[in-house]
């Protein structure tokens, strides 16, 4: 075998010749492969490859990072002149081994993105000799081409939209999910009808029309957002987000009446009559602890509770009829989404009543949200349709939030999440 096509096939080069290789010292012993296009790649536009009239030079010549060879880092030096494109000016010329404006050759591009996609931030860093925040612009560079290539609104019928936080001050990003594929499908940043505008815009009219049901979590602008897209879609309240509203209902519940003990106890923090060293836990202070103990009783379902839980639970049945209540409205709740549907309406109905008649102010605001959003509670009953794959979803994103902790900007979240989550994982270079 030829040297030259030695060094092509080690360096997965296509349409290049190979003039040199040599082992500069100077830059810390990397291996510096000089290489030219083949005539029929010259002069071609580097964003849409149209031939063009060479316009200048350029910078000259420039390096491109290639996978490292053995222990020394290797690259690439070509010229890089610029040519003038019918469409896009003047523009740098086009190379087959790297993308438009990157720095690292495709196969360093595809490695970087694979590691990004199944290690920690440090192993991908530290095996690849880069700055993380590179890690975001290449993912960026990797996502842009492999999204452009496939359309990933085809075909969507039933999705799930939901909001997750990725960095504090109240940053969101809005998510897309397929509920028949299980993958996500469009993120965007934002927690706004603009930014899920975005993605009925990107659908388009007739793909909009094709969407039979949308889950979501009851917030009206996303409502207000689908109904103008999809008239004629079937809205779902996820059954977790009604859930949720019970338990953060019942937990300001149980706040105010530790808030209440615990003044309780302020005012009377003593019996009259015996020292302060030998007085006995009083009443107010048993009611302290044991409202501070009962919250993850509050939580969980009837059927995961420890013995100690159930104590606890027929401790608050004896000691504050109030809060039990509710929280048998919330377990009521939580039944009603276990019926059949056929008879869900008139257990919702009952369950409402039933909420409204026990006088707490925190059950009495949620049977009110509960009757207007009746109409997609029951739909979910009747479509067995939920945001859990969306929720699961979430998990895993907030994961790669974590992992993605010091990017510039969303958009290589963004990227990263669509390469992970989007069904569109990266390979590793030359792997079939």
């Amino acid at each position: 075998m030829r040297e030259s096509s030695l060094w092509r096939a080690l360096l997965r080069l296509e349409k290049t010749v190979i003039e040199a290789v040599e082992h500069d010292e100077d830059e810390g012993g990397c291996v510096v492969v000089h290489v030219r296009p083949v005539a029929k790649s010259r002069n071609r536009c580097g964003r849409c490859l149209r031939r063009g009239r060479l316009y200048d030079a350029g910078r000259g010549r420039r390096r491109w990072r290639s996978l490292d060879l053995g222990t020394m880092t290797a690259f690439l030096e070509a010229d890089a002149p610029r040519v003038s494109c019918p469409v896009h000016g003047v523009v740098v010329a086009h190379v087959p081994w790297a993308r438009h404006d990157a720095g690292h050759t495709r196969d360093f591009d595809a490695t970087v993105a694979w590691l990004a996609t199944q290690t920690s931030k440090s192993a991908a860093t530290v095996l690849m000799r880069i700055a993380w925040r590179t890690v975001g612009s290449i993912i960026t560079r990797v996502w842009a081409e492999t999204g452009g290539a496939s359309d990933q609104l085809a075909g969507l019928r039933r999705i799930g939209i939901d909001e997750v936080s990725y960095r504090r001050g109240r940053l969101f990003l809005m998510v897309v999910i397929d509920h028949d594929t299980g993958r996500l499908v469009w993120a965007g940043k934002g927690q706004s009808k603009a930014t899920l505008q975005e993605f009925f815009t990107a659908l388009g009219p007739d793909r909009c029309t094709a969407i039979t049901h949308v889950s979501a979590d009851s917030a009206k602008y996303i409502a207000d957002v689908v109904a103008a897209n999809c008239p004629d879609a079937i809205q779902v309240a996820d059954p977790f987000h009604v859930v949720k509203w019970a338990n953060d209902a019942l937990g300001e519940l149980r706040l105010q009446a530790w808030r209440d003990a615990k003044k309780a106890l302020r005012a009377n923090p003593k019996r009259p009559g015996r020292p302060a060293n030998t007085d006995p836990p009083h009443l107010e202070a048993q009611r302290v602890h044991a409202l501070t103990r009962v919250r993850y009783s509050l939580w969980k379902n009837p059927e995961n509770l420890t013995e100690r839980q159930h104590a606890k639970l027929e401790w608050l049945a004896v000691n504050d009829p109030r809060l039990y209540r509710a929280y048998l409205l919330k377990e009521g709740l939580r039944l009603v989404f276990k019926l059949p549907p056929e008879d869900a309406p008139d257990a919702l109905d009952t369950w409402c009543r039933s909420a409204a008649a026990s006088r707490i102010p925190h059950m009495v605001d949620l049977q009110r949200t509960v009757r207007r959003q009746r109409a997609p509670i029951l739909a979910a009953i009747t479509h067995g349709l939920s945001n859990g794959r969306t929720e699961s979803l979430n998990t895993k994103i907030r994961l790669r939030t974590r992992m993605a902790f010091g990017f510039k900007d969303p958009d290589a979240l963004i990227a990263l999440l669509m390469l992970t989550l989007g069904g569109h994982r990266p390979a590793l270079p030359g792997r079939t």
